[in-house]
């Protein structure tokens, strides 16, 4: 690694020798994300950690370091709980890195997956024991496993074909009293080893299948569509404790300081869950969960947790610094020439509400199928509800479903009903669906399902299976019909199609930005931040850079002019070639003159149209399409015509910077505690995993080093400022460009100083006469040196920086 200095800190190389204490703190002041994989261990870590401890975090934040299968470059594939990654290092490597961040004053927080397993069974011992001994094995009861669905058998969707073209073409075989297919292992049930193939098959606990089985035949709970990730059921006590004994004596060994939860949606009760971790943990853990929240949702208060891991921050930081008259008029234009055929003159809700029908109807088939068959037993049990069909029971679910407007509702059978959970499943939801039905009598199963998924109806297992599931299959619809179809298929302006974001209404305004740290700081002080992560599907510098647009339409469709016919290769469809564009607009300033043949963008824009499903998907694929969009793209946005794309990035430069900038210094600065992507300390372009993920690197510092370092230092020096007893209040900015002035007070000791839509503010004359009352006294702007008081002008406060971070020391 390489010493830098950035006129702030110096940041050093592995050979100084420099500490800056030993940890004492259990919430950090900021986090720093590393993404481990065999390419970048727990070694590569360590020498690292000089670096990042003169850069001012206070913690290393680590994707999941335990057992994962061979190979995996994120690790949420675990498959033994109880080991700390070999290709990582090991236990002994993590404990080493624990050491080394100790002696420079860092502590660890780690990314845990209590919620799935891969079902890998050469790998996953659990499920291994399990195939051979099927439901009476000790371990059955650690998977989430509809037994009678399958005749006491587990599908494995595993084959490439109908199992009989697997038997003719002679792609199973029995060695050394294993069962092989390819290079998958399966165990064999005792006494069975001597069979015939056929007979043999039959005689498991497993039904070997064609993956295409898995969309309506699954009868295991898996995270989200992927068959390859098995549910666990952490709700029992005996599973939790197998599966997080490791890490609890982590964290009572002083290993680990802090925890992130990886989507607590998916178990059957997150609260009792975070509960239970609490305890185990005594609370000594900072611990943040990876929720989703939709516009105005809370976290359930209940939840002994610090926060959230960030994206409803990212979607306010975003939004504050897009244009909502421009983002409008993209949109409008965006209907007129590239949307969809079946989103043509629609609007975000439309597409959200089609994605999703595709979503229940085709890849949670099997997920909608255990809902009915559990609802079947309901009624069966109860003569006042025997009459109610199965296909009513069905049709009831997925109109309910397709209506939940959050992630899920949050409730237990006979528990209490919060008003959110109502809310989630809602009167008004099942009046909507009711409306489906051709008979009205037909339609009260839809009252039947509402009460089932709110827990009133009873607490028997079935009623407490129902409300368990379908609360995690509300989640995985979510998330598969917003974050993977529709964040594909509406693309006015693609900065806003970012987890937790709103589309069809990108922008936040000043007001609402700041009502929302408001609350932050009263509610939730230690809940963490993003503005870029592993799982983004743009870079917070990417998404700036195409957010500009927002502020000057005419120049995007100027652009589209110039590029008309431009491209000797057309796109397939017009959707295509805007998301392309757009997505040139912000990625080009690190492509241009080091990717030649666009090989990072071809595949982003690939899995865009895949997730999308528009014409290709991941299961449907169609070849010809697919050749059509990589031509496309490498003959035009990664081709020649990225000059022209260059040029107008160019002319955007300097305001995408100022807008980057700016949220970077309102991320660090804000209520809540940041967490760093690997790289972001600098100028950082990247696109979607895997792109994102690559191993951790350092470069030169630049601007946004400088930013960075002086509000981390600042951070981990004062740290009252920001913490649990530290104070939000708004700056605003008085004359012409007072709306261009985003700025706020940190317990009346810091101010933040930033520049909101810069290129609106040139295009109206600069900021001219616009002045900022400061709290009386003298500030120092911690990244020039200047000292200022009164009410200065903002031409002069931000003469050299579009930002200015102010202290009153």
């Amino acid at each position: 690694m390489t010493s830098y200095d950035t006129g702030l800190v110096r940041i050093p190389d592995d050979t100084d020798t420099e500490k800056r204490g030993t940890y004492d703190r259990m919430t950090p002041t900021a986090t720093y994300r590393l993404q481990l994989q065999p390419d970048f261990p727990f070694s590569a870590a360590a020498k690292a950690v000089p670096y990042l401890a003169a850069l001012g975090v206070s913690h290393l934040h680590l994707s999941p370091v335990l057992e994962a299968v061979p190979g995996s470059t994120h690790g949420y594939d675990v498959v033994d709980h109880s080991t700390v990654r070999a290709e990582l290092g090991g236990e002994e490597g993590l404990r080493r890195l624990a050491g080394r961040a100790r002696e420079h004053g860092l502590g660890i927080v780690l990314d845990i997956v209590p919620n799935h397993m891969a079902a890998e069974p050469r790998h996953n011992k659990a499920l291994w024991e399990v195939l051979r001994e099927g439901r009476n094995s000790p371990y059955a009861r650690w998977f989430d496993i509809d037994w009678a669905a399958g005749d006491g058998k587990l599908l494995l969707p595993v084959l490439a074909g109908p199992i009989g073209e697997e038997l003719d073409a002679g792609g199973l075989s029995v060695e050394d009293g294993v069962l092989h297919h390819g290079d998958q292992r399966f165990p064999l049930a005792p006494g069975s080893e001597h069979l015939g193939l056929p007979e043999l098959l039959d005689a498991q606990h497993y039904r070997l299948a064609w993956w295409r089985l898995a969309r309506t035949e699954l009868n295991y709970r898996r995270f989200f569509t992927i068959s390859e990730l098995i549910g666990l059921r952490v709700e029992d006590p005996e599973v939790f404790a197998a599966t997080h004994a490791k890490i609890i004596e982590l964290v009572r060994d002083g290993v680990v300081q802090g925890l992130r939860i990886d989507h607590p949606d998916g178990l059957a009760d997150p609260e009792e869950y975070l509960r239970r971790l609490h305890e185990a943990t005594a609370g000594q853990c900072w611990t943040v969960v990876e929720k989703i929240l939709a516009d105005d949702e809370v976290l359930p208060a209940g939840w002994p947790v610090a926060g959230t891991t960030g994206y409803d921050a990212l979607r306010h930081i975003d939004g504050v610094f897009t244009d909502p008259v421009g983002a409008e008029a993209l949109e409008m234009r965006y209907r007129d020439v590239a949307a969809p055929v079946g989103d043509r003159g629609g609007y975000w809700e439309g597409t959200v509400r089609r994605a999703a029908y595709k979503v229940v109807f085709h890849e949670l088939a099997a997920e909608i199928s255990t809902l009915v068959r559990t609802a079947q037993r309901v009624c069966a049990a109860d003569p006042a509800l025997r009459d109610h069909a199965p296909w009513a029971l069905r049709a009831a679910i997925r109109e309910l479903l397709v209506r939940v407007p959050v992630y899920r509702p949050y409730t237990t059978a006979g528990g209490p009903c919060p008003e959110a959970a109502e809310a989630a499943v809602s009167a008004e939801s099942a009046r909507q669906a009711k409306t489906v039905f051709p008979v009205e009598r037909e339609a009260t199963a839809v009252d039947v399902v509402r009460e089932l998924a709110l827990g009133r109806l009873g607490t028997g297992p079935d009623h407490t299976a129902f409300c368990a599931r379908f609360a995690q299959t509300a989640s995985a619809l979510r998330a598969k019909s917003v974050e993977d179809t529709a964040f594909y298929r509406y693309v006015p302006l693609i900065s806003a199609n970012e987890v937790g974001g709103d589309p069809g209404s990108p922008a936040v305004s000043p007001e609402r930005f700041h009502a929302y740290c408001a609350r932050l700081a009263r509610d939730w002080p230690a809940t963490g931040t993003v503005l870029t992560t592993h799982d983004t599907k743009r870079s917070a510098d990417v998404r700036a850079g195409i957010a500009v647009l927002s502020e000057c339409p005419e120049r995007w469709d100027e652009l589209l002019e110039e590029l008309a016919g431009a491209v000797p290769m057309p796109a397939p469809d017009p959707q295509v070639a805007w998301q392309a564009w757009q997505t040139a607009v912000g990625f080009t300033p690190a492509a241009e003159g080091i990717l030649p043949e666009g090989s990072r963008m071809v595949p982003a824009l690939l899995k865009s149209v895949r997730e999308a499903g528009l014409h290709t998907s991941w299961t449907e694929a169609e070849p010809l399409y697919e050749q059509a969009v990589a031509a496309f793209v490498e003959a035009g946005p990664a081709g020649p015509a990225r000059r022209t794309v260059a040029a107008l990035s160019s002319a955007l430069a300097p305001y995408a910077r100022a807008s980057a900038l700016g949220a970077a210094l309102v991320q660090l600065t804000m209520p809540g505690v940041p967490d760093l992507y690997q790289g972001t300390e600098r100028a950082y372009f990247a696109l979607v995993d895997p792109d994102n993920r690559r191993p951790f690197r350092t470069g030169p510092p630049d601007d946004k080093t400088v930013i960075t370092t002086a509000a981390l230092r600042l951070r981990g020096e004062r740290p009252e400022l920001f913490g649990e007893s530290g104070t939000y209040t708004p700056l605003p900015a008085a004359g012409p460009a007072s709306s261009h002035c985003l700025a706020f007070v940190r317990s009346g000791r810091v101010i933040t100083l930033t520049t909101r839509l810069p290129y609106g503010l040139e295009r109206s004359g600069g900021w001219r006469s616009t002045e900022l009352a400061l709290p009386p006294g003298r500030w120092r702007d911690v990244l020039t040196g200047r000292e200022v008081s009164g009410a200065p002008r903002l031409t002069e406060l931000l003469d050299q920086f579009p930002v200015a971070l102010l202290t009153a020391d």
